[in-house]
């Protein structure tokens, strides 16, 4: 055996886990586009394709993560039900196993515990951690609080028979009986409802979820933290009902938000607050704005100071006092932000009430100094060599 192949741990492939995938994805290149050529679709199947999406992947965002990962809020029975039922259809396994996954996740961001540890690579954070287990199962320690619910542990125990009848043979059968209705081949309908409202939309959810895991710890901006990958991604956030604001996130996560500003983009949140109108949900926890901004603030100092003690690239002669100057206005905005830093945080330790016009300037001082911190930065780039 040579020693490439020796270090291929076959032992540890999860083959149950890689054919499904790899059998998903080649369904989805192969079978959707031979299915359209040979039938076309109809408005029915589209609509079935987005209800399901919609469905099974909101019940990842909502359900399995805000909800049961980290107890965002809480929900009435209807919602705990639906988003276990078509949380399995999504095949991202029992609420139970992903909460665990999860919560090792967030306890061991980019550290070798962490099951998508995107230090391991960006193929690996998205689905390499799926196909190849590196660590035996974990003991799931860590979901004491659901193994007490009786909702969960039905779930757990019959996922993959509720995940096959409803995520697929469900749509199989509306197809079939649309088709039926319609005076057209109801097993050509059937085909269809079980290709793209079943097959086409399972890879696209769990694709949209595992880019989480692989892009928002690669791609993106970190205003609140930079003591992990986590990352902000208004793009990814349209693909995943808001969850692309991956550092606010991680610095933040049991608020039930994810978007927290008015033109963010987060379905979920919108969803979980206009059940709380019908009292489906409550106790809906979000982060003090003051809070938020300390984290901010917190988080310009760290670059400031940072890009203050990093000599980068030597600086021409033309240029040194101008870049000396920038360096020193970086210290008197940066010793700016400090003090007003130390300044919110007496008044969150005190529970003062602070004003919109003061939150709002103390965000303005945090943005002049990261704009300048960009500028500095910007120099140095320039006067990189070629």
């Amino acid at each position: 055996m040579s020693t490439r192949s020796s270090r291929i741990p076959i032992q540890r492939i999860n083959w149950i886990t890689s054919f499904f995938l790899a059998g998903t994805m080649l369904i989805s290149l192969v079978g959707v586009p031979l299915y359209l050529w040979h039938f076309g679709i109809d408005f029915f199947q589209i609509a079935l394709f987005i209800f399901y999406v919609y469905a099974t992947g909101m019940s990842i965002t909502l359900g399995y993560h805000r909800l049961y990962s980290h107890r965002a809020f809480e929900a009435k029975m209807p919602v705990r039900l639906w988003t276990l039922i078509f949380g399995a259809c999504a095949f991202e396994n029992s609420a139970l196993d992903w909460v665990s996954d999860h919560r090792i996740h967030h306890k061991h961001t980019d550290h070798d515990e962490d099951p998508y540890d995107i230090s391991k690579g960006f193929f690996w954070a998205h689905v390499g951690w799926l196909l190849v287990k590196l660590h035996p199962d974990p003991h799931m320690d860590n979901v004491a609080d659901m193994r007490k619910d009786k909702l969960v542990m039905w779930q757990h125990k019959w996922v993959q028979l509720i995940a096959v009848v409803f995520g697929f043979l469900l749509p199989a059968g509306l197809g079939y009986a649309w088709n039926v209705w319609m005076g057209a081949n109801g097993w050509v309908g059937a085909l269809g409802g079980f290709l793209f409202a079943g097959v086409l939309r399972v890879v696209v959810v769990q694709h949209s979820t595992f880019f989480i895991n692989s892009l928002c710890h690669t791609v993106g901006r970190r205003p609140y933290s930079g003591s992990s990958s986590a990352r902000d991604s208004g793009l990814m956030a349209f693909f995943t009902f808001g969850e692309g604001y991956h550092n606010y996130h991680h610095t933040f996560q049991y608020d039930y938000r994810n978007g927290i500003k008015k033109f963010s983009f987060d379905p979920t949140k919108w969803a979980i607050w206009l059940l709380s109108k019908v009292g489906l949900t409550s106790n809906l926890k979000r982060v003090p704005v003051e809070k938020i901004v300390l984290a901010e603030m917190a988080e310009a100092r760290r670059q400031a100071t940072a890009q203050i003690e990093d000599g980068g690239a030597p600086i021409a002669t033309k240029v040194s006092d101008h870049y000396d100057k920038m360096i020193e206005y970086l210290h008197h905005l940066s010793e700016g932000v400090t003090d007003s830093y130390h300044e919110l945080e007496e008044l969150v330790k005190t529970r003062a009430k602070t004003s919109r016009k003061a939150i709002k300037a103390y965000r303005a001082e945090t943005r002049a100094l990261l704009d300048h911190i960009a500028r500095v930065g910007a120099l140095k780039a320039q006067q990189s060599p070629a």
